[in-house]
């Protein structure tokens, strides 16, 4: 029988991968992919639970497939990601619906368990690998990105053990991928029409610190070299291992987007040591105006946390000032959701839901100026714009800059009469702004 399978994939782009590493093993298998969850007879939900939020959002869409075991076609329920991993009897226990739970290194065993659900009615189970067994590789995958672009994971597992994450303890130790491999993985994409790949890891710069002679900067060279490729970008980058190999890297290699993503968390250094992290103040402000001194035209993306235990009125104030300072084109803030299992969640002088969200909305607004100076300041400019779809009954595209990564990034809106296809890449001179996004219009195509 030709079953149909559905996936539901929420997080992180590093959990999109293994999504669409499932689907290649399903579709393999002989399964068919619908994006009709009620018509599905296996439908997959790969979950997150780095935050509450994300905790929440994962229980919401498992209980929503749920229903589709009574109305809908659902023969099996297969839950899989960091939420399996981390509450796995719990899962099977609270939710009857749910026939399978699936750890974070156990996914190339996905079309033997949906088969054996199907198979045998009433089964439920549990499979779950080492976690810290050597990184799946060489598996087929089907990309839900558009097809110009793709996320390609480098490792898997952390070593950091911030006092806020859960993440070690689901993913395990840090495990580099062989260069070989990824850059086998590079070709097949670029054959397949992705011009665009996106490193992801939970540190990619800590890529082949468990390796002999590879590094980030080896890799991004390598990579460098597969044809087809037009822009590699780099996600998730902690500051302290930003080397000088990895500026002159990226300084140098015309394929490697002027583009990092620094989750740095916070700057006060009291509050790093107390987030186990192995940066500072002054460090930050070092790598920070190294990266900008060595790479003009960088574009600099973090993320933060406010309201850790323990953070004072003087340390957000630090972290405010910097963020002021500093001038991110990209930043995004967290409240600090306190998670079992993490040595934060014990720490005393938790900080209230109010004063949390109040410090959030302040950085917010104080980099919602910046962005407004920083996008303002781009008009007149000529830059290279990657075409990804266009408005419906109007002539205006929609793309992206080197500086802007797929999503969670600023969009231009393109004014042109002709004819454009997706993941076309074209020069543009930039004629408007608003608070995060640019306006411009065609001077000189060159689609690739």
């Amino acid at each position: 029988m030709n079953y149909l399978v559905s996936f539901v994939s929420l997080g992180c782009d590093k959990n999109l991968v293994d999504s669409e590493h499932m689907l290649g093993l399903l579709n393999q298998g002989g399964f068919s992919l619908t994006g009709d969850e009620d018509k599905a007879d296996v439908v997959v939900v790969n979950t997150c639970c780095f935050i509450e939020d994300a905790k929440k959002e994962s229980i919401e869409n498992i209980l929503q497939v749920a229903q589709y075991k009574e109305n809908g076609n659902c023969k099996a329920l297969i839950v899989t990601g960091c939420m399996a991993q981390r509450y796995k009897q719990e899962i099977l226990d609270e939710i009857p619906e749910v026939d399978a739970v699936v750890g974070t290194t156990s996914y190339d065993k996905i079309v033997e368990i949906a088969n054996g659900i199907l198979e045998q009615k009433g089964l439920r189970t549990q499979t779950f690998d080492l976690i810290d067994r050597e990184m799946l590789d060489e598996m087929p995958r089907i990309l839900t990105t558009a097809g110009y672009f793709a996320y390609v994971k480098i490792s898997e597992g952390c070593d950091k053990h911030c006092t806020y994450c859960i993440i070690p303890k689901l993913r395990g130790k840090y495990r580099s991928r062989k260069m070989d491999k990824i850059k086998k993985e590079v070709e097949q994409l670029a054959k397949d029409g992705v011009s665009e790949i996106i490193l992801v890891a939970q540190d990619t710069t800590e890529y082949g610190s468990d390796l002999e002679d590879a590094s980030l900067a080896k890799l991004l060279r390598e990579l460098s070299t597969v044809e087809g490729i037009e822009w590699i970008r780099v996600l998730y980058c902690y500051p302290e291992s930003i080397t000088d190999e990895l500026i002159e890297e990226i300084k140098t290699n015309p394929k490697v987007c002027k583009y990092l993503d620094i989750p740095i968390q916070h700057a006060s250094t009291a509050v790093l040591k107390r987030m186990a992290r192995k940066s500072s103040l002054e460090l930050l402000k070092e790598t920070i105006g190294k990266l900008r001194q060595e790479i003009p035209g960088i574009a600099l993306r973090t993320t933060l946390i406010v309201g850790f235990p323990g953070e004072t009125e003087e340390d957000f104030n630090i972290l405010y000032d910097f963020v002021k300072e500093m001038r991110f084109d990209r930043l995004g803030v967290f409240t600090y959701s306190q998670e079992e299992g993490t040595p934060a969640a014990q720490f005393e002088n938790q900080i209230d839901e109010k004063t949390k969200v109040k410090r959030r909305d302040a950085i917010m607004a104080l980099q919602h100026g910046i962005s407004q100076e920083l996008t303002a300041a781009k008009v007149g400019k000529e830059m290279k714009v990657l075409i990804e779809g266009k408005i419906t009954d109007e002539d205006v595209y929609i793309g992206r800059t080197y500086q802007d990564a797929p999503d969670i990034d600023g969009e231009v809106f393109v004014e042109y009469e002709g004819e454009l296809i997706s993941g076309d890449y074209v020069d543009v001179r930039i004629t408007g702004a608003n608070d995060y996004d640019l306006i411009g219009e065609i001077i000189d195509e060159h689609c690739e």
